[in-house]
């Protein structure tokens, strides 16, 4: 059984969200820090270099295949947000059609910019995704 390519690296979230580049991306990731932070009640961990994730959430599939995860996370990559673990509850999809400007796909959200959506639903899917994430076994 191979190793799952992302994992925690001990690096700072911190210093990795006022370290991106672009400045509306670097602000964004900025905010989404602290809402997360809040909503989650869980300090930041990066996971791999590009993705910051708040829990973990250990997962096995029907092949035998396991390991983990964080809930909830986001990754402030060149061409959008990427937000993860946010669509996966049944209920995310009566959240999603209120949001604002979004694309899905591939069990991630991806948003141009915060204030694209409506932050108040942005934070239900938080709490929503981090719930969900945290309490249903994975498996697939």
């Amino acid at each position: 059984m191979t190793e799952n390519k992302t994992q925690v690296t001990g690096a700072s979230a911190d210093e990795f969200v006022a370290g991106v580049e672009h400045p509306v991306r670097r602000q964004d990731g900025l905010r989404l820090l602290d809402l997360m932070v809040e909503l989650t009640g869980q300090e930041p961990e990066m996971w791999g270099p590009t993705i910051v994730g708040f829990g973990r959430v250990h997962y096995k599939y029907a092949t035998g295949r396991e390991g983990d995860m964080p809930a909830v996370g986001f990754s402030p990559r060149k061409a959008s947000l990427s937000l993860y673990g946010l669509t996966d509850a049944p209920e995310s999809a009566e959240l999603l059609a209120r949001l604002g400007k979004h694309k899905t796909g591939a069990g991630c959200l991806y948003i141009n910019k915060l204030a694209d959506v409506e932050e108040a639903v942005l934070a239900e899917l938080i709490r929503l995704g981090y719930r969900y994430g945290s309490t249903v076994i994975h498996q697939a």
